[in-house]
Parts: structure tokens; C-alpha cells; sequence
């Protein structure tokens, strides 16, 4: 699932080849796909694309007076095309969900992206409202945790008298918007933290770790997919992760083997001799640390 960092490398792509340009056409060939119909698709076509934002995980492209909000969820993704084909997309079976074309500037060829979406489980999700707190999900997001406003302190109150464990907590969008399942390993390898720690049992220390293992991990992943072509984000995104889908890999920090807990959907990473002192976390649903 594309996080806070593909997210964000995402709109500064777009900031720098779909701003200024008039969007001709937005063409859906999934029904699923849109969201919402008043204002209807068809209301941003004429508009020009004059800013992109970034909500949590969620995309939006200022066009004419209304958003045009994306969110890519499990297994989207945002393909750009420098001359799209001519002919219009066909409705299908195929990963293809929703095609934006830009004005061409006299170019000859028309630019623009494909929203694809791989598998069967249909959850890409496009809105046209007239503000993104219209949304549901950008509604109920938490704090940005790379907002300049965001301090440790901050964190602390997130999570005072919070009862869940840490890594669910990490990955609650109402909580903090745009940490995913790989992150929030990511950033609890880095605070050398069990993902089934209590938060409420997090001390003074803790958070200062968590904190700063949250900015530095986020803002490291930013840097490094900053200028990678879209079409690269995902491999740039593996290539980058230290625990999370290295299961049975050697961990870079300590050398022991990066073990793996699966639910029914998902699975997390983590070391033990970084994060848990040496222990093995149960590998079953609603799992907990072997005593």
C-alpha cells in the first residue's frame, strides 16, 4: 500500500508536470471506482489544475474550484504518461480504474495519468467535492506527523490513556495520518520497540524514541523517493525497508533474523534482539509476547 512517503512523492511529481495545465478529460472505465456524483466527473474538465495537496494517503488536485481527491488504497497506483493514446479507455476486467488527460500545450500529444488498481479486491477510491473535508477518510485524519507543528509533546498526548498496542496504534489514520503497516515496522525497529507494546505504557523515554524514530524514518523515506519517476516509487520503496517484508533476512542493525507474525490479512515484521529482547512474538491472530 502506497504510504505517507509515496503519497507525497506523488504530488511533488504532479506538482511539477500537471500544475498550469487544463484537465481535458476524466474518463472512469471501473464503476466502483468513483465515490461521489455531485459535482459529476464531468465538472472538472475545462479546469485548470492549480494545485496538489496531500491528505494522510490521499491525493488532491485542486482543478477549477473543486478537488479531484484519490486514494490508492491497498493496490493502486498512479501511472504517468507523457502522450496518453488517443483512442478513450474501454471499460473492463483490466487493473485500469480511471484515466486523467491534460491539455497538451501545443505539444501535439496529450499527457496524463492511469489510476491502476491490481487484484480483485476493488478499494481505490476517486471524490469530486468542492472540499476535501467532503471526504470521509481526510475528515477523520489525525496530525500530519511531518507538519512542522507536529513536536514530541504532541505525541504524547496522542497517546496519553491509549489503550491499544503500539504498532495499531502507529497505523490509525485518526490517530496519525499516513503510516501504513510497513512504516509503522519500519519506525518500531528504529525505536528498537516491541509492535505489541502497550502505548499507554510508553514512558517519557519511549516517546522521545518513538518520536524521533517517526520523523527520522518518514522523512528519510521522503528524501530518498524524491525525484523517482513515478513508475519507480514502489521498487524505491522496497529497497529502502530495513525489517519490513525481510522475513527471514539477517537484520542490518544486530544480525539476527527478522521474524514475522501473520493475521488474516496482513503480517508484520520485526527483530527480536532489536525490539523485544531476544523473545519470539506468538505468530497467531491476536498474538502476545511469549513469556
Amino acid at each position: 500500500m502506497p504510504e505517507l512517503p509515496e503519497v507525497e512523492a506523488l504530488r511533488e511529481f504532479l506538482d511539477g508536470h500537471a500544475v498550469g495545465r487544463v484537465l481535458d478529460r476524466a474518463q472512469p472505465t471501473a464503476v466502483n471506482v468513483l465515490k461521489t456524483y455531485d459535482p459529476p466527473l464531468t465538472a472538472l474538465e475545462g479546469g485548470t489544475v492549480t494545485a496538489v495537496a496531500r491528505h494522510g494517503k490521499f491525493l488532491d488536485l485542486a482543478v477549477g474550484g473543486l478537488h479531484l481527491v484519490i486514494h490508492l488504497a491497498r493496490a493502486g497506483w498512479l501511472r504517468w504518461q507523457d502522450a496518453l493514446p488517443d483512442a478513450p479507455p474501454r471499460p473492463g476486467k483490466g487493473p485500469l480504474a480511471l484515466r486523467v488527460r491534460l491539455s497538451s500545450e501545443g505539444t501535439g500529444s496529450a499527457p496524463g495519468f492511469d489510476l491502476t488498481e491490481a487484484g480483485t479486491q476493488k478499494r481505490l477510491a476517486v471524490y469530486c467535492v468542492t472540499d476535501p473535508a467532503q471526504v470521509p477518510g481526510v475528515a477523520r485524519l489525525g496530525p500530519d506527523p511531518l507538519a512542522a507543528d507536529f513536536t514530541e509533546e504532541s505525541l504524547a498526548a496522542l497517546l496519553k490513556g491509549e489503550r491499544r498496542q503500539v504498532k495499531g496504534v502507529l497505523r490509525d489514520q485518526s490517530v496519525l495520518a499516513g503510516i501504513g503497516n510497513a512504516y509503522s515496522d519500519e519506525i518500531l525497529h528504529a525505536a528498537r520497540m516491541s509492535p505489541f507494546k502497550p502505548a499507554a505504557r510508553l514512558g517519557p523515554e519511549d516517546t522521545a524514541r518513538l518520536y524521533a524514530a517517526v520523523r527520522d524514518t518518514l522523512m528519510a523515506a521522503v528524501e530518498r523517493s524524491r525525484g523517482v519517476a513515478a513508475g519507480q516509487l514502489k521498487k524505491e520503496k522496497k529497497s529502502g525497508l530495513r525489517v519490513h517484508g525481510r522475513t527471514g533476512e539477517a537484520c542490518p542493525v544486530c544480525g539476527d533474523t527478522v521474524r514475522e507474525v501473520s493475521f488474516s490479512d496482513s503480517s508484520l515484521q520485526y527483530c527480536p534482539t532489536c525490539q523485544t529482547g531476544g523473545k519470539l512474538l506468538a505468530d497467531r491472530r491476536m498474538s502476545r509476547l511469549l513469556k
